[in-house]
């Protein structure tokens, strides 16, 4: 039990030092710690099952699941560890807000593979019908590519076989004045094969004529249009023959169809949004427990501790600042007195030998203005 305590202090990165000295404080972090902990174990979960949908694959999926829930737990462990209590509540909300809204983030990415497992076989009967929905959606774009062609091949040949009943109807129409021109009962209204029969005789025979060409001409086209309206058909039914359902399987299809089932259901909507509260209240418990708390023994000796570690870091500081302010000053006033000591020393070689040098030409006076002449009277070499 000892150890699983420990365990669970580690987890919520409390410092152990401090906390021997706080021992009331124990109970709290214990607790702080476990929610982490088992966070963890829910988002590590929840990164297999989603890894799952995506490889296909144990392995990938629980490798990458332990990464993606030693990932939140440590993140957690950090948000959690980081924040200190000041005693004003609304300084430490402001403090604590975007650990919140991180929280939040966490818990929404946590929350949603999990849904997806729960409601898997409901989403297993929504993808089925998206899959369907897909092969009709593939279906009409089929036949919408080769519709546009068997139309006008359809309506070209009823056009054609049109022009042949128009011209049959034609040669009818004078065949039969003609009969009638030859009984009495039209035309001339008299009976007999004279010249008017002869004339309307003639005039159905020359359309016998013109339909039987336009026949022989009409149906060569026809039988030509009728095999490319074959061909196109054909066409059409082997690309719907070879039309598969791809299988929805995904995760992004899964997401589609939770979304879609959450606008059909209100139930799955209800349901979808408490789990999604319940991970965002377990992934901000640590935090409010904190935020709302009163600060407690563990928060004044941290506190403690780390007011005097800056106030032994500011003396340091300042005591290293000041020795170094004092060698500049040092080196400096060293640095000033030697050469004031060295100009001094200078101007005094210089005016010795420069007497030196003068009294050693004083009695020459042709030396003296011949030095004077070439400006070299205090030349002293």
């Amino acid at each position: 039990m000892q150890a699983i305590q420990n365990f669970f202090l580690v987890c919520s990165g409390v410092n152990n030092s401090i906390l021997k000295r706080t021992p009331t404080e124990i109970n709290r972090y214990t607790g702080i710690g476990a929610t982490i902990f088992f966070t963890g174990i829910f988002a590590a979960v929840a990164g297999g099952y989603a890894l799952y949908t995506v490889f296909d694959s144990y392995t990938i999926a629980t490798f990458f699941g332990l990464l993606w829930g030693l990932m939140i737990f440590n993140l957690d462990r950090y948000i959690v560890s980081t924040m200190k209590k000041q005693g004003r509540f609304f300084r430490d909300f402001a403090t604590a807000f975007p650990r919140l809204m991180l929280a939040l983030l966490i818990a929404v990415v946590i929350a949603k593979p999990l849904e997806l497992k729960i409601f898997e076989s409901e989403i297993q009967s929504e993808i089925a019908v998206m899959q369907q929905e897909n092969l009709i959606e593939q279906e009409a774009l089929v036949k919408s590519r080769f519709s546009e062609n068997i139309t006008i091949l359809k309506s070209e040949i009823t056009s054609l076989k049109q022009e042949i009943e128009d011209k049959a109807l034609l040669r009818d129409n004078l065949a039969n004045e003609a009969l009638m021109e030859a009984d009495g009962t039209g035309g001339s209204m008299q009976r007999n094969l004279g010249p008017i029969y002869a004339a309307k005789k003639q005039a159905a025979d020359n359309m016998q004529a013109e339909l039987n060409a336009l026949t022989i001409k009409n149906n060569a086209l026809i039988a030509q249009k009728n095999e490319q309206l074959g061909d196109y058909e054909n066409q059409s039914a082997t690309a719907l023959t070879e039309l598969k359902q791809l299988p929805l399987n995904g995760l992004a299809a899964r997401l589609e169809a939770h979304s879609r089932l959450m606008q059909k259901s209100s139930a799955i909507l209800l349901a979808s949004i408490f789990i999604i509260i319940l991970f965002i209240a377990i992934e901000t418990a640590p935090i409010f427990v904190k935020l709302i708390s009163r600060r407690g023994p563990y928060d004044f000796v941290l506190d403690k501790h780390e007011h005097a570690f800056l106030m032994n870091h500011k003396l340091r500081t300042t005591l290293l600042a000041n020795s170094t302010n004092n060698n500049i000053s040092f080196e400096t006033e060293t640095m000033d007195y030697k050469t004031q000591v060295a100009i001094a020393a200078e101007k005094e070689i210089s005016k010795k030998a420069l007497q030196d040098h003068l009294e050693a030409i004083k009695d020459q006076p042709l030396i003296w203005k011949d030095l004077l002449r070439k400006g070299k009277l205090f030349q002293l070499d």
